[in-house]
């Protein structure tokens, strides 16, 4: 049987175009998809922290150090400029592989630097 866990994260990434008429998918900046484990068109979800909408594109490369992450086509109806996003994608994974794998997880700031690189989430206090 395989689980399905978290593969990568970039976590409050800053939309920073919204491009209807070019081919649909999210762009993300070459260094920020090598951070998080992503592929260019592997499947990944968007989910819109300012408006709460939750969609499926794939990945398309966009230039290193460009801090780029551009929705494009249909994928541009659903966020603004500016709007603050989780990109997630999901692997599947046998037990072995599930009992020993952590995710890559990228911590963004407002203009999709860095803050910090993690692969666990601390425990959730009530």
């Amino acid at each position: 049987m395989l689980t399905t866990l978290l593969k990568g994260k970039l976590h409050m990434a800053a939309v920073t175009q919204a491009e209807l008429w070019y081919d649909g998918s999210c762009a993300i900046d070459a260094d920020l998809i090598k951070l998080a484990g992503l592929r260019e068109f592997e499947q990944i979800d968007i989910l819109n922290v300012n408006n709460g909408e939750r969609f499926t594109t794939y990945v398309i490369v966009a230039e290193a150090g460009s801090g780029t992450i551009s929705m494009n086509g249909a994928a541009a109806r659903k966020v603004q400029v500016g709007d603050r996003v989780i990109i997630v994608s999901y692997g599947q994974f046998d037990e072995q592989e599930a009992s020993q794998y952590k995710p890559k997880l990228v911590y963004l700031d407002e203009n999709n630097g860095v803050e910090r690189t993690t692969n666990t989430i601390p425990v959730q206090v009530a």
